[in-house]
């Protein structure tokens, strides 16, 4: 490894943690290498929604203007992925090395990892040919839009935490259970509400022309909506910082499992192995894009003051000799 790195910093992912990050690091005057694999999570998404100033953008075009803004500002984006990571044990200082598809490798002082995550979906036929579309999971993100329409919660674990949220948006909801049943007291919670309960096992969604018709039961029977909420696993993207010794931590409601899986920073995007940075959904899966971008500039706050504090210990040292 040559005494200095190439970069100060490499961000690892170009969604819009890594490219908020990208930009605040580029206007502090560092050396920054964004290494984007190009596949984010929102791409079959429409519009992204509660983005102040921005909102309805399309997600594409959302990441085309932060690319551009952080290239005004210096900000080296290359299109690939990242193999692997290592941490050299040679400086007093972390430095970094990474291995791209490409067969290079890039050197830095730090990283920030920015990867997101996967969304792993129930196996029901027609249910990914329609994410994005009419099969959603986030009321924040899609209730207006389907806010006078029949929208069907598919049963879950947290099926019924689901309805009733939905119901702040949505006045027609049935909750389909599917292999999971509410309980007594989630039943009544969803009578109250006014929610229509559907049991038995779903076999497909019912589509007309490539647009949700209804929810196909086993029997059968189709019941008309007009559109889906499902609950998918969220597993964080973390190989990269699992390799650099660090855990992913699976997320839990009470001593209930979500599941989700993250990896632990601290509110400065700081992980337990030092000059590892990470934001975006591979830290807080529940985030939406806009608090990714926040997390984003939080991080390479984070990531400025780790440099202040190396270079002030660095140039006291120089004066001691």
């Amino acid at each position: 490894m040559t005494s200095k790195p190439e970069y100060d910093v490499i961000i690892i992912g170009g969604g819009a943690a890594g490219l908020a990050g990208a930009v605040t690091l580029g206007r502090a005057r560092k050396r920054v290498l964004v290494v984007d694999a190009d596949q984010p999570r929102n791409a079959p998404a429409d519009h992204a929604h509660n983005y102040l100033g921005l909102e309805g953008i399309r997600p594409l075009d959302l990441l085309a203007r932060g690319r551009d803004e952080a290239q005004s500002y210096g900000v080296v984006i290359k299109a690939g992925s990242v193999l692997s990571a290592s941490k050299s044990d040679e400086h007093t200082d972390p430095h970094f090395t990474v291995d791209l598809s490409d067969g290079t490798a890039v050197t830095a002082r730090r990283l920030l990892v920015t990867t997101g995550l996967t969304d792993v979906l129930p196996d029901i036929e027609g249910l990914a040919e329609q994410w994005g579309r009419s099969v959603l999971h986030c009321p924040f993100c899609h209730g207006w839009e389907v806010r006078e329409q029949t929208v069907g919660i598919i049963g879950s674990a947290f099926a019924a935490h689901q309805a009733m949220m939905w119901r702040q948006w949505v006045d027609d909801v049935v909750l389909f259970t599917n292999q999971f049943e509410p309980t007594a007291e989630e039943s009544a919670k969803l009578a109250a509400l006014g929610v229509t309960v559907v049991k038995g096992e779903i076999a497909r969604l019912a589509l007309d022309d490539d647009t949700l018709a209804g929810v196909t039961l086993a029997d059968g029977t189709t019941v008309p909506v007009q559109a889906v909420v499902t609950k998918p696993e969220f597993e964080a993207n973390a190989d990269i910082l699992v390799s650099l010794g660090l855990e992913v931590t699976e997320m839990t409601m009470g001593d209930k499992p979500m599941g989700a899986s993250y990896v632990a920073t601290d509110q400065a995007g700081n992980t337990s192995v030092p000059g590892v940075f990470a934001a975006g959904n591979v830290a807080a899966p529940m985030e939406n894009v806009i608090g990714s971008a926040a997390a984003g500039v939080r991080a390479a706050g984070g990531i400025v003051a780790s440099f202040i504090e190396e270079d002030v210990r660095s140039a006291l040292a120089a004066t001691s000799r």
